[in-house]
């Protein structure tokens, strides 16, 4: 499984945007990603995962629209694009690799988060 870095994180203002970065270690092409937060005193909540090749992609409702997930694997980076952000997307911010090529929910491997602060 890939050691994987999250950066990216901070404050913005409602409306601002971020980009999410999940950089690994060693190669991704092997492993669909995901990106999920948890707020302080709920559970973590997937928002979004990509398959190995970029081909496939999958949203919580809560984000469609408003958030693009996107990789390359050439950099062993895996994004999220974050438009349009509201205080609920408030949270620490997670990426981790799926042991399989898609996104079948099988995650063995995190990073250590990045705080996105929604506020004005």
């Amino acid at each position: 499984q890939p050691q994987l870095v999250e950066s990216g994180g901070g404050l913005v203002q409602p409306g601002g945007s971020l980009r999410l970065s999940c950089a690994a270690a060693g190669s991704l092409d092997y492993h669909a990603i995901g990106w999920f937060r948890q707020a302080p005193g709920q559970e973590r909540e997937r928002v979004s995962c990509i398959n190995y090749s970029g081909e496939s992609t999958h949203y919580a409702d809560s984000v469609k629209g408003r958030f693009t997930i996107f990789r390359d694997n050439a950099k062993n980076t895996v994004y999220l694009q974050m438009n349009s952000l509201k205080p609920e997307d408030t949270g620490i911010y997670y990426c981790a690799a799926d042991i399989n090529y898609y996104c079948f929910g099988t995650f063995g491997s995190w990073g250590q988060g990045t705080q996105v602060t929604v506020s004005s």
